[in-house]
């Protein structure tokens, strides 16, 4: 077939089982937008408010279903708008491809209006990216992005494309979609040496991380868990990854984990890590991280293995195969006295919460979202205390049901993930949305995308008028100093939600909640719920910054 470069795109978008893709239009796209056209019964596009918005829907659109998201972009501000977005999903090792116009090839390197050299721009950021300088090598560097995006440890991958190659034309011939198999594995002896320190440990624990979800392995990382009798501690990333009500779950693990949590990585003999890479939030101390214990680390990328804790033994390889033939040899374990330990150290240690003078409480949300939502409904938050209370109350049992930005910590993550979430299941799970009101402000204006596509999204706004982290941070390591941390903001979110369209409600009183949420969550439709709470409600408990459980803070009174 002669084809266009734009019409080319399209195919190969087709052609690697492409559906749905987001983005914004502009001049050097527009050929590609073109042909979007030509193809709408095909491919749907969803149009946000900002190119930012639509790089965080194609992350969250890949987290929620394991497929690769797609984001387009027009060049110059367009492209750059979209490097956040980017670098959150590298982090959060999230299969992305993000297509971007460019000027046409002769103005290149001439300061063209909206010209930026994108490629490079964002080549620390992606596992690879391309700019297409002939029209021969379009199709192949598409299906190179998308073999690349899914291959090993997953990330984004960016194609640079001129506006001049779009309009070209050029023999197209189909090519079926490679199957991506990490057939990469663990050599027999190391699984061996492995089994073998498990077979040993009288107080395994296992540190869960976001790789166990990425690799689909939850099945196998369950069965594995049990036949060891092992607790299981989660990463941030990790939530859902193994029902909360399984009785190995202990909870998450690191800055604002549990007290229990930190004492069972400081009392284990073996710490397994499947898929976590010791981030400084969980690992604190990296020196006495688990000191006294073995560690064995399993992980897709061998450049995670020593590069933060030095381990005992490394499985570098496909997790969902690593697991399962790590179980085969195993005896079934009991280790109900290290269990029944870690629960004491559970009822141990008591938090201090400010609820005075009639403020809701994060947790009572929280709870009151567990009660209305199923099982198999999806949270997505943006970053801040919100998004630790939700580590810490909410309830996942499935995987991909907590929809987070864990690395970048990207504050205006959430609009455009509730969008990304709902289009993957179009309805079939409903979608909440736990944000601040600072996370809140930075992305307010992809509101405007839930009333274009209608998408049934309840934004529950955690509304205490601060910078709440940072503030928390500035009382306990700045003696109180709260600088830009209280902006006083007037904004009444409200009635910023009837300006969009939408349905606005509030609650102020704890005896609210549950009545207002079910009647938001009821209406099936975009809701923004402003809940008012305390300016100085606490994330507790934490563990400073390079510290150890054994100074962990419990009270801020």
């Amino acid at each position: 077939m002669l084809l266009t470069g734009a019409d080319i795109i399209c195919e190969c978008l087709l052609e690697q089982g492409v559906d749905t893709v987001f983005g914004y239009p502009g001049g050097a796209a527009l050929n590609t937008y073109d042909a979007l056209y030509k193809y709408r019964d095909k491919i749907n596009h969803i149009l946000t408010a900002h190119e930012q918005g639509a790089a965080h829907a194609a992350d969250v659109y890949a987290r929620a279903t394991g497929k690769v998201g797609v984001v387009f972009s027009t060049s110059g501000p367009g492209a750059t708008n979209l490097v956040t977005g980017i670098a959150t999903a590298n982090i959060d090792s999230i299969p992305m491809v993000a297509i971007c116009g460019n000027v046409q090839r002769e103005l290149l390197g001439r300061d063209a209006f909206q010209e930026v050299n994108i490629s490079e721009v964002v080549k620390p950021i992606t596992k690879a990216s391309f700019l297409v300088m002939e029209m021969e090598d379009l199709a192949p560097t598409i299906r190179k992005a998308f073999e690349i995006a899914q291959s090993g440890r997953k990330g984004p991958v960016l194609i640079d494309i001129p506006k001049d190659l779009t309009a070209m034309s050029c023999e197209y011939t189909p090519v079926e979609k490679k199957q991506i198999v990490n057939d990469f594995s663990v050599k027999d002896s190391i699984i061996a040496e492995a089994q073998q320190l498990i077979k040993e440990a009288k107080r395994p624990m296992i540190y869960a991380g976001g790789g166990i979800i990425a690799a689909n392995a939850s099945e196998e990382f369950i069965r594995f868990a049990e036949t060891i009798d092992a607790p299981v501690c989660c990463s941030l990333m990790a939530l859902g990854c193994m029902p909360c009500d399984h009785p190995l779950y202990v909870g998450n693990l690191g800055m604002h984990g549990g007290y229990e949590t930190g004492m069972a990585t400081d009392n284990a003999d073996l710490i397994i890590a499947c898929g976590a890479r010791f981030s400084d939030r969980v690992a604190g101390d990296r020196e006495k991280f688990g000191q006294q214990a073995k560690i064995i680390h399993m992980d897709i990328d061998s450049n995670e293995i020593h590069k933060n804790v030095q381990v005992d033994n490394w499985l570098v390889g496909d997790l969902k195969d690593t697991l399962a033939r790590l179980q085969q040899g195993l005896e079934k374990k009991d280790n109900k006295s290290w269990i029944e330990e870690i629960q004491c150290w559970k009822k141990k240690v008591t938090i201090s919460h400010i609820n005075s003078d009639g403020y809701c409480h994060p947790y009572q949300v929280l709870d009151a979202i567990n009660t209305i939502k199923s099982k198999e409904d999806i949270i997505a938050t943006d970053v801040g205390q919100h998004q630790m209370w939700v580590a810490q109350r909410s309830d996942f049992y499935e995987p991909r049901t907590l929809l987070t930005s864990g690395g970048m910590g990207t504050m205006g993550f959430g609009l455009g993930a509730a969008i990304g979430a709902n289009t993957a299941f179009m309805g079939e799970k409903r979608v909440f949305l736990i944000t601040g009101d600072g996370s809140f402000h930075m992305n307010i204006n992809e509101l405007v995308t839930l009333k274009s596509y209608n998408v049934p999204v309840v934004v529950v706004v955690m509304n205490n008028t601060v910078l709440g982290m940072v503030r928390q941070w500035q009382k306990l390591f700045y003696n109180c100093h709260f600088s830009q941390t209280d902006p006083h903001r007037a904004t009444d979110f409200v009635e910023v939600a009837k300006g969009y369209g939408l349905k606005g409600m509030r609650i102020e009183k704890p005896e609210e909640i549950e009545r207002v949420l079910k009647k938001a969550y009821e209406m099936n439709e975009p809701v923004v719920v402003d809940c008012v709470i305390s300016p100085d409600e606490n994330v507790l408990p934490m563990i400073p910054p390079g510290k150890t459980v054994n100074e962990i803070v419990t009270s801020m009174d």
